[in-house]
């Protein structure tokens, strides 16, 4: 009964929320409405501004008696310039700090203030309490962290309301709402997408039918080995027609990245969409302020920036690393609650259910993007269709000088993320995602369900699942740099990650082979299977094959031409992507390419073997050992970003 009249209040307050936006507007106007409410009685006395300057909306007004007029003309200003709101201006650039801002606004509306973390109510909503800033607490009385037009909402509604308000920031009333539904916030973030179809989750893992299935293809890759006969030629047909069908569409894909894109005309700052970045953090503290110092050198409006860095609840260095930095208000550090699966998808779902940006990107905790990297993917949303759900930056290896295993790392991502991938996405075939540098539409994201916790390479199952519901993924023309693995120990287990992923992916999306077909088409899912038959195929049996090539006698001329074929189209987008890269100095290690698959096999066949053993195990990846940087510092130049309409 009492959850159900807090229930009731919190639909009224929502309500005269609402009610006020349709009479006046939003709050983010240069001129506050006539009928806006006067501050309360018991607020101070504030020097009025100069007569020449315009009105000071809401979300300002109470700050007069806080701050010079003249710094809250600029805020105004710049709010009016970027699009953004004043508060967004004032906290997202660091001017006045949250705990300021709010205790002005307590004051100015004569409501306490609420500083430390509280018992959120039994009403609060995980996360739409944290979205819309309001919570029950503690007897009775109300939680509320307003902004935009809610700030003189709230003012109107408690005139002629007795309900009991306190006012917080939204960092404390987040803190308080994750604490008191943890559990919730934790099962949404594991099992949503799998409550919402039960087959896009990895989760029950394998079928028999599948598990019959894989046993009849290693049956047929044997037979391809065994001695000649009418079994061994039909398996080697079968073989060599799905090598063929490999090679032939990595071929059309380089091919089809020839056709270079014109540049998109940038967006003026008013024309930007808020953007929220989602990073994923585990045991990064030895790289978390290299990470800061690179999101904020991202050529954007850091008043339309929603930043996003997910620690798990375990992980004290990394939550004390950023909480050193005092970080400001367009950060929001959110804690992961335990859990399973203990995952990078996990924790970015985590994110998700707080993002308030019509656009997210995901970055990795040693990224460091180019600076005009948001403003080249909104450029390019706002002018391609609205199929385009994702846009996939480049991705460029920094440590290339660390060693040869870096070295390769380097030209193996030089031919994926400058050749292989901008080429499917020119052909309108699903892509392989990346795992960090992924730009989406936001409203795409939750329409495909987010990411798999269950999937420990998110990126690919992610890839293929937007497909599956009709979008398409881009390529993006903006490089962000990151440290690769340069000692065997940490490749390998980041391979059996890897490889353990697209087997899990494999397994998801061939389930039920004829919705794959009806929901992504002939074609798309034809493309999918071929990529997956690429990266598993090739390592699990290409240097058996390569053996019997070596050891058969007289090899036929077909299989000489396939692996021929093989060699170009591995050679050919490496060298391609080298030159884009300006790293051609890298060509002569691939002299050493034959050693990097031999190790990749074994990567494969133990990622088999985790795959039985220990299917949702994450092998994390060390960060901050990089030794070198081949990256050159050049920032391109200012963007004159005013509003041209205004």
């Amino acid at each position: 009964m009492r959850s159900a009249l807090r229930m009731g209040v919190n639909k009224a307050f929502f309500a005269a929320n609402a009610a006020f936006r349709r009479m006046h507007g939003p709050a983010t106007d240069a001129s506050r409405p006539r009928s806006e409410p006067a501050p309360p009685s018991s607020a101070p006395p504030s020097s009025a501004p100069p007569s020449s300057a315009p009105p000071l909306p809401a979300c300002l007004t109470f700050l007069q008696s806080e701050a010079p007029a003249h710094v809250l003309q600029d805020v105004l200003a710049r709010a009016q310039r970027t699009g953004a709101s004043p508060e967004q201006v004032l906290l997202g650039e660091d001017v006045l700090t949250e705990d300021a801002y709010y205790r002005a606004m307590a004051r100015w509306l004569g409501l306490p203030f609420q500083q430390d973390v509280f018992e959120a109510g039994a009403g609060a909503s995980y996360p739409e309490s944290i979205l819309t800033g309001l919570a029950p607490g503690p007897e009775g009385v109300w939680i509320a962290a307003p902004a935009g037009a809610r700030i003189a909402a709230t003012a109107a509604f408690r005139r002629r309301s007795n309900l009991h308000l306190t006012i917080t920031t939204p960092t404390t009333l987040r803190r308080s709402v994750e604490r008191a539904r943890a559990q919730q916030a934790a099962r949404e973030a594991s099992d949503n997408l799998e409550r919402a179809d039960a087959q896009a989750s990895y989760r029950m893992g394998a079928s028999g039918r599948q598990a019959a299935l894989a046993g009849l293809m290693v049956g047929v890759v044997t037979l391809a080995l065994a001695p000649a006969g009418a079994l061994q030629a039909a398996a080697a047909a079968i073989i060599a027609v799905v090598a063929a069908a490999c090679i032939g569409l990595r071929a059309v894909a380089a091919c089809a990245s020839l056709q270079r894109r014109t540049p998109d005309p940038p967006l003026a700052d008013c024309d930007l969409p808020v953007y929220t970045i989602i990073a994923a953090l585990y045991r990064e503290a030895p790289v978390a302020a290299k990470l800061i110092s690179a999101l904020d050198a991202l050529d954007y409006p850091a008043a339309k920036l929603d930043i996003k860095l997910v620690v798990e609840e375990d992980d004290a260095e990394t939550l004390a690393a950023l909480e050193r930095l005092a970080l400001p208000a367009r950060y929001h550090i959110l804690v992961a609650p335990s859990g399973a699966p203990r995952t990078k998808p996990r924790a970015l779902n985590i994110g998700l259910a707080q993002a308030r940006g019509d656009l997210v990107a995901i970055f990795d905790a040693e990224d460091e993007p180019e600076p005009d990297q948001l403003r080249k993917a909104a450029a390019a949303f706002a002018l391609a269709s609205p199929q385009v759900g994702c846009l996939q930056g480049q991705i460029a290896i920094d440590n290339a000088a660390d060693g040869w295993i870096a070295r390769l790392f380097a030209i193996e991502y030089a031919a994926l993320f400058r050749v292989l991938n901008p080429g499917l996405s020119r052909l309108g075939a699903p892509v392989a995602l990346g795992g960090t540098s992924n730009h989406f539409r936001a409203g795409a994201l939750r329409d495909v369900g987010g990411w798999d916790a269950w999937n420990v390479t998110e990126d690919i199952d992610l890839g293929f699942r937007l497909a599956r519901h009709g979008y398409r993924v881009g390529a993006l023309d903006s490089t962000t740099h990151e440290e690769a693995p340069a000692r065997l120990r940490a490749w390998v287990r980041q391979r059996r990650r890897w490889f353990k992923g697209w087997m899990q992916t494999f397994l998801t999306h061939t389930r039920a082979p004829g919705r794959l077909v009806r929901e992504a088409g002939p074609m798309q899912a034809a493309s999918a299977m071929l990529l997956v038959a690429g990266a598993l195929l090739g390592p699990l049996f290409g240097p058996a094959f390569a053996v019997a090539l070596l050891i058969g006698g007289d090899p036929e001329a077909l299989w000489m031409g396939l692996a021929a074929a093989g060699l170009a189209c591995a050679a050919a987008p490496a060298l391609i992507g080298l030159a884009r890269a300006d790293a051609l100095a890298l060509a002569p290690w691939l002299a050493l390419a034959p050693v990097y698959w031999l190790l990749m096999s074994a990567a494969a066949w133990w990622a088999l073997i985790d795959l039985a053993r220990n299917p949702f195990h994450w092998h994390k990846t060390e960060h901050g050992l990089a030794r070198s940087s081949l990256r050159r510092r050049h920032r391109p130049p200012a963007i004159d970003a005013g509003c041209a309409h205004t």
